[in-house]
């Protein structure tokens, strides 16, 4: 398998590089696409839907998280897994819809359940699970998720994803295709990655892109808005009026969806920097409103808000509040 990986070793390595990456990344254009209706022939088993996207990539909903399919009729690859509750049901999907192809790759687009819970039975499959170090590692340790109150246990090794990577585009030539994948630096988490499918013109985004609602940023992981912004241009610039971008939850989308999610995170995050520069107070910010535009469509902005606010705390430059990744001229006054 051609998967150009790169092994990591030893937890929490990668903080200052990906501190690099999230600064490359504040840079770049909007050059992102409409989606096409989608084609109608679908297979359901066991709660699962799948839909055929194109010729060879079916989108599984009913799941924890959107699945992706690929298959070329000889072997498979999936990106993301639902939970560990739909991976019975994903692998008689895979079995009655797929028979006698083998399963090459799963990728975790990060680390959270909805996107980890068919590793062990990928693995057991005998496929590769491939994902950011980061995300390897943190399903290596114990996570404790204070803004939901929740502690994350560490995963068992069979697992945990067996093929990583830190930097560089990767390239891994699987189920009669060309698929592309590379990290999006600290974003929804600090291991988030895009997945690419050039041929076919879709990607998979994960949960850095969440049309009709809020981005939850993951302060636990190292979340960071600036990074989810920066994300969006990022995957913009790989886009045509053709292309789709699957999210982790929610419809396939398109220009309107990603044009609204970063137009929102920027404005978010200049009136977030002018506060922190000013010394307001979390308070003072959310008094001023600054989503009350985009409330009516992506509904109630008080988690986001103050997750975005916390993650923020460790972007800041002393001497220039946030940086916002956009020109001066741009910023809020």
């Amino acid at each position: 398998m051609a998967l150009g990986t790169i092994p990591g070793r030893g937890k929490r390595i990668l903080k200052v590089q990906l501190l690099h990456d999230r600064r490359q990344f504040l840079g770049g254009s909007l050059a992102i696409a409409a989606t096409a209706a989608l084609p109608l022939h679908s297979f359901a088993a066991t709660g699962l839907t799948a839909t055929r996207l194109t010729d060879r990539l079916w989108l599984v909903e009913g799941a924890a998280a959107n699945i992706v399919i690929a298959s070329d009729g000889n072997e498979l690859v999936l990106v993301d897994g639902g939970s560990e509750a739909d991976a019975k049901a994903l692998k008689k999907l895979l079995e009655q819809k797929f028979p006698g192809q083998k399963l090459r790759a799963v990728f975790n687009t990060h680390w959270h359940r909805p996107q980890t819970g068919f590793n062990a039975t990928a693995r057991a499959m005998g496929a590769d699970v491939v994902a950011h170090e980061n995300t390897r590692l943190w399903l290596t340790t114990e996570v404790n998720s204070r803004w939901e109150a929740k502690t994350y246990k560490p995963l068992a090794k069979n697992a945990q994803p067996n093929r990583t990577f830190i930097y560089d585009p990767q390239v891994l030539e699987a189920a009669g295709t060309h698929i592309e994948y590379l990290h999006l630096g600290q974003a929804h988490t600090d291991g988030d990655i895009y997945v690419r499918f050039p041929d076919d013109n879709v990607i998979v985004a994960g949960d850095v892109f969440t049309p009709g609602r809020y981005p939850l940023v993951d302060t636990a992981t190292n979340g960071y808005l600036g990074g989810i912004n920066a994300a969006m241009r990022n995957i913009a610039a790989l886009c045509n009026e053709q292309t789709r971008v699957v999210p982790a939850s929610g419809p396939v989308s398109g220009v309107a969806a990603l044009k609204e999610q970063e137009e929102m995170g920027n404005q978010v995050l200049v009136r977030m920097s002018d506060n922190y520069r000013k010394g307001g107070t979390f308070e003072e910010f959310v008094a001023a409103r600054p989503t009350e535009q985009f409330d009516a469509k992506l509904g109630d902005p008080q988690q986001f808000l103050k997750l975005a606010y916390d993650s923020a705390w460790y972007q800041v430059n002393p001497m220039g509040g946030l940086s916002t990744g956009l020109p001066a001229a741009g910023r809020a006054r």
